[in-house]
């Protein structure tokens, strides 16, 4: 019974931490990504399709993407999604090729997206912390059905506590990954 909770406990931690390292990185570093643009939504024939399902997207160089629709008709719908996105990136149109280039990061915007970086760890610590207090009160539950005694419920929060440090842990070390490559000019 305790190992199953703590068992859940870990997966649902580590969940966490894979789910930020994933929307970091969607966040906008010095460097070209396809991740950049993974999340935009192309509307083709009446439904909203990930723009990875319309078209193929090749980081060209350090500073571009190249975005080439696999139907000729798609290249003015791709268009029109990079622009109604929130990234902020203006795409070129070469016939069938889109290219958008990403200028280089400014001091303050890289600042903002620090703190935005930051924010998102917060998030995450903040969800492994639930998944702490989810797991602690099975296990006081467990002791007040007298499923377990004292002691095992005193060391379950131990071992819960030493999971909760350790997943904190990893969310600072992505956090300051991701700050790093922000900051490297």
């Amino acid at each position: 019974m305790l190992n199953d909770i703590k068992n859940d406990a870990q997966t649902r931690m580590a969940k966490s931490v894979e789910a930020l390292r994933s929307d970091l990185t969607k966040v906008r570093t010095g460097r070209a990504s396809s991740a950049l643009v993974d999340n935009l939504k192309v509307p083709y024939y009446g439904s909203d399709m990930p723009l990875s399902q319309v078209a193929t997207v090749v980081v060209a160089d350090a500073r571009t993407l190249t975005i080439t629709p696999w139907e000729k008709g798609m290249v003015g719908a791709v268009e029109k999604a990079i622009y109604a996105s929130d990234l902020g990136l203006t795409p070129n149109t070469a016939g069938t090729v889109i290219r958008i280039n990403l200028p280089p990061l400014t001091e303050e915007r890289r600042r903002e997206l620090t703190k935005l970086v930051h924010a998102e760890g917060e998030n995450a610590k903040v969800a492994i912390r639930n998944v702490r207090r989810d797991a602690l009160q099975q296990v006081k539950e467990l002791q007040k059905a007298k499923a377990i005694g004292e002691d095992d419920e005193r060391r379950a929060e131990e071992d819960i506590q030493k999971l909760t440090d350790k997943a904190v842990k990893d969310v600072d070390a992505v956090v300051k990954a991701k700050e790093d490559e922000l900051m490297a000019v």
